[in-house]
């Protein structure tokens, strides 16, 4: 039995977006140039720039853009300024854009888009990279996290949400990927330090459903999909955003909750659409 894999990021993201109704929970995602990159930090605090074919986070940068007031004697524009008159304080400031970039564990500053442009091109090279809005994380512990969600066609040949997992950045991480040095702790421990407890089943709930509205949306464009692992953000408002969509998720990753029922599902509708073998 053939699965079929879907690599491109914009591909899944495009066939998301055909449905208005799912269409809220894609951040604002396009494809990279240097006009769209001016016009999006003119739009938002903080993007993420990621390639359009890759896993495991590999690639992925962020760029933050700040204001940095300088006074008139840091500009070197005090000759312009005429003498004001005596015994009245003038204090001329200006507000100039910096562009902080975000990769591995490095940071380095920029001063305007072009500059910021010619370094990034040196890591894409001339690969498709993609470039989406920012979503401010809740923390746990003071570091961000996100969450996978993986559902797969299940015996009956239903889409069934199987598993959820929470992932915990490492330290002076811009991921949370489990194979660049994140944790994995389980979506209820870390949505209970926000939320009540109404709210974190009801929130559990809401997860659930996603992952089988948005695989049967992806399975009208690419109908040999089996599975699919959501990446989901959640901000301070505790609204949900679809970061990305993986067609060949980590399943092994749930093998390391005490709960090892979790994991025996998800195996069992693994063996029965032909990703891994039955007596495995």
């Amino acid at each position: 039995m053939r699965i079929q894999r879907v690599s491109s990021k914009w591909a899944k993201t495009k066939a998301i977006l055909r449905n208005r109704d799912l269409s809220i929970y894609i951040p604002d995602t396009r494809k990279y140039a240097l006009d769209t990159l001016k016009e999006m930090l003119l739009l938002y605090d903080m993007v993420y720039i990621k390639p359009d074919r890759g896993t495991y986070g590999t690639g992925v940068m962020r760029v933050e853009q700040r204001g940095v007031t300088l006074s008139a004697s840091d500009q070197g524009d005090q000759e312009n300024l005429e003498e004001p008159p005596e015994n009245l304080e003038v204090k001329v400031e200006n507000t100039k854009l910096m562009y902080i970039l975000r990769y591995r564990k490095s940071a380095e500053v920029y001063s305007s888009p072009e500059e910021l442009d010619r370094a990034l091109i040196k890591v894409i090279h001339n690969q498709s990279y993609l470039i989406q809005k920012g979503i401010d994380l809740l923390t746990h512990k003071q570091r961000p996290f996100d969450l996978r969600v993986l559902t797969q066609k299940n015996l009956d040949g239903l889409w069934e949400t199987t598993g959820m997992l929470s992932r915990i950045a490492a330290p002076q991480k811009i991921v949370t990927n489990y194979h660049s040095g994140g944790r994995i702790k389980s979506v209820k421990a870390v949505l209970e330090e926000h939320m009540n407890t109404f709210e974190v089943d009801s929130t559990i709930n809401q997860l659930k459903a996603l992952g089988v509205i948005m695989a049967r949306q992806l399975e009208r464009t690419y109908p040999g999909i089996k599975e699919i692992g959501l990446d989901v953000a959640i901000d301070p408002q505790h609204d949900l955003w679809l970061l990305e969509i993986n067609t060949l998720p980590s399943i092994v990753v749930f093998k390391l909750f005490p709960d090892r029922s979790i994991y025996r599902r998800i195996h069992r509708y693994a063996a029965a659409y032909g990703r891994v073998k039955k007596n495995h």
